[in-house]
């Protein structure tokens, strides 16, 4: 007989930039419960806290962050402790190339956390990289997002962190808009731009497809419910021949003009379909909005 599965704790960690924020989402995407920066000494009494107040979670993922990271040397020690506990732990540390974070900061304009003092950009990534050695030296699985767009980073948390109870492929809803070009890595995309488009109605215009207003909008739509019962039919009958294929994950994106409304609306609509039936690790992605 085989032994039952301990609780599982992820802590994700490593570089600001380099996609910890993503890899949480997705996990929490998975039904994992998460919190993110998280005071590192308080690892053992947050597992403690939260498998002994009644939710019985079975898997926690936590977030630290360089700056509440108060003594990593002790880091195995409170590890150590979840364990004692009866959880599982797994460190899953972030890195990024230099130069990729620099234009990654360029781009989005924010500051990096270290970046306080007048301390230049790239030798904030420097101290930090100094101050996470500990904590990447000990990790179990260091993932480089240098080459990683955001849905990729998602298909590599869900494949390469794993979380123990997903069972069969992983499916990725996404949305986008047709006005900046197809996503790279999509399987299937459907086009919904010969949909009726929210965004002509002025209550609506400014909300997205995962907004009651809009989604009560587009259920009322015989259209749009005739679309959605063409795509659920077709990812039905497809879907299981492509896992049988011994397929890990499927993207199947949703584009319309502005990638806010139809788009989102199939996206997390479909998702919702596939969740009901049962399937395990569905994640939905809505460039656009993220």
């Amino acid at each position: 007989m085989s032994e039952p599965v301990r609780p599982l704790l992820i802590v994700v960690t490593g570089l600001s930039g380099s996609g910890k924020s993503v890899a949480l989402k997705t996990l929490e995407d998975l039904d994992v419960y998460c919190t993110d920066n998280l005071p590192v000494e308080l690892l053992p009494e947050f597992v403690k806290s939260v498998a002994g107040d009644g939710r019985n979670m079975a898997r926690m993922a936590v977030g630290i962050d360089v700056r509440n990271a108060s003594d990593l040397a002790r880091i195995p020690e409170w590890l150590s402790a979840v364990g004692s506990l009866g959880f599982d732990y797994k460190l899953v540390f972030f890195d990024t190339r230099d130069e990729v974070l620099l234009k990654r900061y360029s781009d989005t304009r924010r500051k990096h956390p270290l970046s306080h003092g007048g301390l230049a950009l790239a030798d904030a990534i420097e101290l930090e990289r100094l101050r996470l050695r500990p904590l990447q030296a000990i990790a179990d699985l260091v993932m480089d997002t240098s080459e990683m767009n955001v849905h990729q980073m998602r298909r590599q948390v869900t494949t390469a962190v794993g979380v123990g109870t997903t069972r069969g492929m992983s499916l990725l809803f996404e949305s986008f808009a047709y006005k900046r070009g197809l996503p790279a890595d999509a399987d299937f995309v459907f086009d919904a731009r010969a949909l009726p488009n929210p965004h002509w109605d002025a209550r609506l215009r400014p909300l997205s497809g995962r907004d009651a207003a809009v989604r009560e909008h587009l259920d009322q739509d015989p259209v749009v419910q005739e679309f959605v019962a063409h795509v659920q039919a077709f990812l039905e009958n497809w879907v299981p021949r492509f896992e049988a294929e011994t397929r890990s994950y499927l993207t199947i994106a949703f584009g319309c003009t502005g990638g806010r409304h139809r788009s989102v609306y199939l996206a997390e609509r479909l998702a919702a379909h596939c969740r009901s039936h049962g399937r395990e690790g569905v994640l939905t992605f809505h460039r656009e909005l993220e």
